[in-house]
């Protein structure tokens, strides 16, 4: 995968009910540990609150098509993206950052809580 030059992103939610959360870190620990160049060429983002591929209490809507198509056709490699929630009438309700593990979205202490902007990757 690596010596064809490919991308993945994986991204998984912490309250998954089906796919432990867990098993997805320690995959990618691993192949972190085995190979130091890794983030050339994947990127994993944990999203807090989201099910299996969606759902849950939190934002859970990302552009994963547009972050790998950036970076596979562009060369501009995913960082901090961005996660909406949507109200019942499909309105954006609440943004978040989504960081490339292990960073995680911590408020900066001011700003409305539902705008990523009040947010930082550490």
């Amino acid at each position: 995968f690596k010596k064809r030059d490919g991308r993945i992103i994986f991204w998984t939610g912490w309250s998954d009910h089906l796919i432990t959360a867990l098993g997805t870190v320690d995959y990618y620990d691993k192949l972190t540990a085995a190979d130091p160049d890794a983030d050339e060429y994947s990127r994993l983002y944990m999203l807090p609150g989201m099910f299996h591929c969606g759902g849950g209490p939190a934002p859970d809507r990302t552009d994963w098509l547009e972050a790998i198509r950036a970076w596979v056709e562009d060369g501009k490699a995913p960082e901090r993206l961005v996660s909406l929630q949507l109200d019942e009438s499909g309105r954006v309700s609440r943004t978040r950052p989504i960081c490339p593990y292990p960073q995680i979205a911590s408020y900066r202490g001011e700003g409305d809580p539902d705008d990523e902007a009040s947010f930082a990757c550490k």
